[in-house]
């Protein structure tokens, strides 16, 4: 197991510079946006895009002051869709979770109806962030893809493909390469999207985002067979959510195809592939190189 850490809270405070106000008539529906992103999440996709930036901003020796001010919004972005898509994953109609990081989920606490208008206020305002990012950008042609890339991988060719995929499956036996669609797309395209969009505003080159783009994928992959063993071998105070969820919503994981010893190897295996693309990148890569053998190892 990685012994790595990672000190998240500059990360943790720029994300949170862009969540809108509690105040007006719809108090109730932004404090529960805000209260969702502030409900002690990892911060994973823009810890890795803040990472991403850094490294090859550096590389191309770019001021911090200026990389920063470019990439920030798109971090907070990145860490609004995520949550819009948790919360909409725990509302009856999908897991019917009451429990995410150890608290009650949104919908559980303030409504079904309050939480779907939380999710769709994240995502709205995630686009707004990301749309000023473009408009006061110090390289708008650089901005203008990174929103692209956002789009792209947060709708029906990234993440909710891929979620749209697993809700309709539920229940039914799925082949490797199904599970496989669905976790590149429900998991990995938004990792894909962090690494991919911290390497275009640091100065990329498009062969070098496509590289990225690679890694995500190997990683986004590793973390969902990651979260399988853990839902079959951990337990809900260490998750700070149900274990045993899939099984519950007769979901077909990695775990349940291919067994905990497979799943681990698989793990292992997508680890050493991301690592071995993330040499042929410039830079300096061991922030990247720790965090990836952190998020693919961890205990909850």
């Amino acid at each position: 197991m990685s012994d790595y850490h990672y000190d998240n809270s500059e990360v943790d405070s720029l994300v949170k510079e862009y969540l809108p106000p509690v105040k007006g008539l719809q108090t109730t529906v932004i404090r529960a946006m805000d209260e969702a992103v502030e409900n002690g999440g990892k911060r994973i996709r823009p810890i890795f895009m803040y990472e991403a930036c850094r490294m090859f901003a550096e590389a191309c020796g770019e001021e911090k002051d200026q990389w920063i001010s470019d990439i920030a919004p798109f971090m907070a972005a990145i860490e609004m869709i995520h949550t819009f898509s948790l919360i909409h994953d725990d509302l009856p109609c999908m897991d019917n979770d009451t429990l995410r990081r150890g608290r009650p989920t949104t919908w559980y606490t303030y409504g079904e109806a309050m939480g779907v208008l939380a999710g769709d206020g994240l995502m709205l305002e995630a686009m707004t962030a990301a749309g000023k990012c473009a408009a006061d950008s110090s390289n708008p042609a650089r901005a203008a893809e990174a929103v692209r890339i956002l789009g792209e991988k947060s709708g029906p060719r990234g993440m909710l493909g891929g979620q749209s995929v697993d809700v309709e499956m539920t229940g039914k036996p799925l082949t490797e390469e199904q599970l496989d669609f669905i976790y590149r797309l429900k998991t990995g395209a938004l990792i894909e999207a962090s690494l991919m969009i911290g390497a275009i505003i640091g100065g990329a080159t498009q062969k070098e985002a496509e590289i990225m783009e690679k890694i995500g994928s190997c990683v986004g992959i590793a973390f969902q067979i990651r979260d399988d063993i853990l839902d079959e071998t951990s337990t809900a105070e260490e998750l700070g959510k149900p274990v045993h969820s899939d099984e519950k919503n007769l979901k077909t994981t990695y775990v349940s195809l291919f067994g905990l010893e497979k799943a681990e190897a698989e793990v292992q295996k997508l680890s050493a592939e991301a690592d071995a693309l993330l040499e042929e990148l410039p830079g300096d890569k061991s922030t990247l190189r720790g965090l990836i053998g952190m998020l693919v190892d961890r205990k909850n």
